[in-house]
């Protein structure tokens, strides 16, 4: 019999959860009202995103990331929709690209300003109309550009190509009709060749999207799933539901074989719905419960006992939905490795949630910050279609680097151990090149307009700083400038004296050659 130590060496051990002040959360929001089991927000490095109440159609909200505090009632809305908007997510290669779907049978594609609004949004970019009833979720393709899932209470899923010129589509590329019931959620394997489903009739499916069949089924009865997620390349899937006793429950999966669960955890005994989500570079797997206000942590291991309890996150205040910040928009100085954005419809808040790794060093940490998913798409939607594999393009979150890291096409997974090699040599490649110091950091900035007039109103960048509106912000920039100038001189004086010191080492050397 083997045994397992109480304690295991972890690095995310001591992980905690810290809620923002009150100042840096986002007050007077009026979240919806919806009973459907989303997120409902959607969030990236420059844009938060929230399903609002609104009568006379659905709508949404669209918040400059650095905008926090309170929200003017008269605040503008993304408001197309004739229906409830049941789901919102942000194109994950593009910042200012956004998919909603509704109750309308819609799935709309919308162009946000790079501008802070000033009016509401009426005209969508694109219109896609294919589902004969409400549509309740929508997905990006997590390598290929401008790919599109959308899941409708009619029992389809639809693949979408957005490359089409045509402003309203209404011909997928393909229908993958193989549910008997509604879709309760999707999610995609790390190069996205696969697709793992969640249905009404508590079933799990693992189907090849392009084919339209379904690899495996599970036919177990003593989970009753409600939400799935891919565990990246670990060739593993968890997923949320009951148990047959009617408690919240976690199952892991052997994606080659659904029949048998390979673990089983009974949580509590609430009826809200468990959201898991995974975070493929930690290998940590975050439990969010709807109706509670507590986040449980645990570490993934690719041999028994699989799940491994961390911590748990507490808070008094219930949670409607949940959104996640994208690695690349995370405080590395922090030692930041996930940040959440909670809904609280009891008091119209978002609260931002950050989730840190105790350091006292200030310096960057590699070992918890490997390379991570980019900002840039690893294959057209053609080359997908085409039955081409990717894994997603790799960016250091080091400051300063920008070197991306172009993996090779597989069609296979991998297990966990293979892939901390390959993140290991791919790191040890990236240390080793000379990335020049003065290259900017890659980020969506190249998408801002070159004359920097349109993000500017009376002097302040809307994105990075949005303009006071008392005299103790004002008093609070203030200061804040003047620390940053501090350290601007404290810099400028380091660099001075590095400067001497390479002219003394200079003319040493050249002594040196005049006197041989």
């Amino acid at each position: 019999m083997s045994w397992h130590p109480q304690y295991r060496s972890s690095k995310f051990r001591h992980v905690y959860g810290k809620a923002a002040s009150k100042d840096k959360c986002y007050d007077c929001v009026p979240i919806t009202l919806s009973v459907h089991d989303n997120n409902f927000c959607a969030v990236n490095p420059i844009f938060i995103a929230v399903v609002t109440e609104c009568a006379g159609g659905g709508a949404f909200l669209v918040i400059p990331i650095k905008q926090t505090g309170k929200l003017p009632p008269q605040y503008p809305k993304v408001c197309g929709h004739k229906g409830n908007v049941m789901d919102i997510k942000w194109n994950p290669f593009n910042d200012f690209v956004i998919a909603s779907c509704s109750e309308d049978t819609t799935v709309k594609i919308w162009d946000i300003p790079n501008q802070l609004l000033t009016r509401n949004i009426t005209t969508p970019k694109k219109e896609l109309l294919g589902h004969t009833r409400r549509v309740g979720l929508i997905e990006w393709h997590p390598s290929a550009d401008n790919i599109l899932f959308s899941s409708g209470y009619d029992y389809k899923i639809m693949i979408w190509n957005l490359d089409a010129k045509d402003v309203v589509l209404s011909n997928p590329v393909k229908i993958l009709d193989v549910h008997k019931d509604v879709v309760l959620s999707m999610s995609f394997n790390t190069d996205g060749s696969l697709l793992a489903t969640s249905c009404r009739d508590r079933k799990i499916r693992v189907i090849d999207p392009r084919a339209g069949k379904v690899l495996q089924e599970t036919s177990c009865k003593s989970h009753r799933a409600n939400k799935v997620v891919f565990l990246g390349n670990m060739k593993k899937l968890v997923s949320t539901g009951m148990s047959c006793w009617n408690n919240r429950q976690i199952a892991l999966w052997d994606q080659n074989d659904l029949s048998v669960p390979l673990l089983e955890e009974d949580m509590d005994g609430s009826s809200g719905v468990l959201f898991p989500i995974y975070d493929s570079d930690t290998h940590m797997l975050y439990v969010v419960g709807k109706g509670d206000g507590n986040i449980r942590y645990y570490e993934i291991s690719p041999e028994k006992p699989y799940l491994n309890y961390l911590m748990e996150y507490h808070s008094h205040l219930p949670q409607k939905g949940i959104g996640m910040m994208p690695k690349r928009g995370l405080d590395v100085a922090a030692c930041e490795i996930f940040r959440f954005y909670k809904l609280i419809p009891t008091k119209n808040l978002i609260e931002p949630i950050s989730m840190i790794v105790p350091r006292r060093s200030e310096s960057y940490q590699e070992d918890i910050y490997p390379l991570t998913a980019a900002a840039q798409p690893a294959l057209t939607a053609q080359q997908w279609l085409n039955g081409i594999n990717k894994d997603p393009l790799l960016v250091s979150l080091k400051p300063g680097s920008e070197g991306l890291l172009d993996p090779e096409p597989s069609t296979k997974a991998t297990d966990m151990s293979q892939q901390d090699r390959g993140k290991g040599r791919m790191e040890d490649e990236e240390e080793s090149r000379a990335i020049e110091s003065d290259r900017k950091r890659l980020k969506t900035e190249e998408k801002l307009p070159n004359d920097g007039q349109a993000c500017v109103s009376n002097g302040f960048d809307m994105f990075e700083c949005p303009p006071p509106k008392a005299e103790h912000e004002v008093l609070r920039l203030y200061f804040r400038q003047q620390e940053e100038i501090c350290r601007l001189r404290g810099l400028l004086q380091e660099r001075d004296e590095q400067i001497k010191q390479l002219v003394m080492e200079l003319r040493n050397v050249c002594m040196d050659t005049g006197d041989h």
